[in-house]
């Protein structure tokens, strides 16, 4: 995968990057890239809706598993969980589909 040529936004989040190839205010859907450099990871959120994430390249762990290259995994409306980047020499890269957005938990 050519990470290079993916038109990436930067985050608020240090080691996180997000490109959107569709976004929809109203209902929140959203099909994305996130990139996640090694042992850097996305803030504790809750979903609005199910969530797809299909896993590119690298891997990712949080409260409920590890998740490797080619794997699928589905969150639940109303699920909660804190993405985090295995450590390692490569970028965990995914295409996740939000149906309807997430909430930040924490504060953020």
């Amino acid at each position: 995968m050519n990470l290079g040529a993916i038109p990436w936004r930067e985050t608020r989040y240090p080691g996180v990057r997000v490109h959107f190839y569709a976004s929809d205010k109203e209902t929140g859907r959203v099909v994305a890239l996130i990139a996640m450099d090694p042992d850097h990871g996305y803030p504790r959120h809750r979903h609005r809706g199910p969530e797809e994430v299909l896993v590119l390249q690298g891997g990712y762990r949080d409260e409920l598993g590890s998740y490797l290259a080619g794997q699928f995994v589905r969150y639940e409306d109303g699920s909660a969980h804190t993405p985090c980047a295995l450590e390692g020499p490569e970028v965990c890269v995914l295409l996740a589909v939000a149906h309807e957005g997430i909430s930040l938990l924490g504060g953020e």
